[in-house]
């Protein structure tokens, strides 16, 4: 049994600190956000929180997220990255990870690709429940008409930026905070 502490980091980017815990043993990144470590290390399952955490490298997610900030808008889903779900949590979270950098889907549209096309509220309750952010991008999930709705990790106004960055205009008329 792996019982390492996993491997904490920090990045600055235009949205706010990005924390990041991954499992040493294999690279994968097991939870992330804009939020502060001691958060986005609750946000692990029991088994992972208990291994602790320790600051330290993680060179791919680095390079991926610096790519990402630089332009390169499929860097962040190409880091490995898992997280606890139902069956179509894990299947609108892999949905969401093959959304194009620059594009975006509606809760409609993500709820049809999961395999569901009339959940879209679970559409959003996946989005809601995503401890992988940017990794598992939902900033590129908008209401239909192309509103930008919430945004757990910022608000509105970081996931129109998050969007910007990807060159996606996004709506902005009826935000959401």
């Amino acid at each position: 049994m792996i019982d390492s502490p996993l491997i904490a980091a920090s990045y600055e980017t235009p949205f706010g600190t990005l924390t990041v815990l991954l499992t040493p043993e294999d690279g994968v990144v097991r939870s992330s956000g804009f939020r502060t470590m001691l958060d986005t290390a609750s946000a692990l399952p029991s088994r992972l929180q208990s291994r602790g955490w320790v600051e330290g490298d993680q060179p791919d997610v680095a390079a991926a997220v610096a790519a990402w900030l630089e332009g390169d808008a499929d860097a962040i889903t190409d880091v490995p990255a898992a997280q606890d779900g139902g069956p179509f949590f894990q299947e609108a979270w892999a949905q969401l990870r093959a959304v194009p950098g620059g594009t975006v889907v509606s809760y409609q549209e993500l709820a049809t690709l999961a395999g569901r096309p009339r959940a879209m509220r679970a559409a959003g309750t996946a989005c809601a429940r995503n401890n992988l952010a940017p990794f598992v991008p939902c900033h590129r999930v908008v209401k239909s008409g192309g509103e930008l709705g919430s945004y757990g990790f910022g608000g509105a106004s970081a996931k129109a930026a998050m969007l910007e960055l990807e060159g996606q205009r996004p709506r902005t008329a009826a935000v959401v905070s």
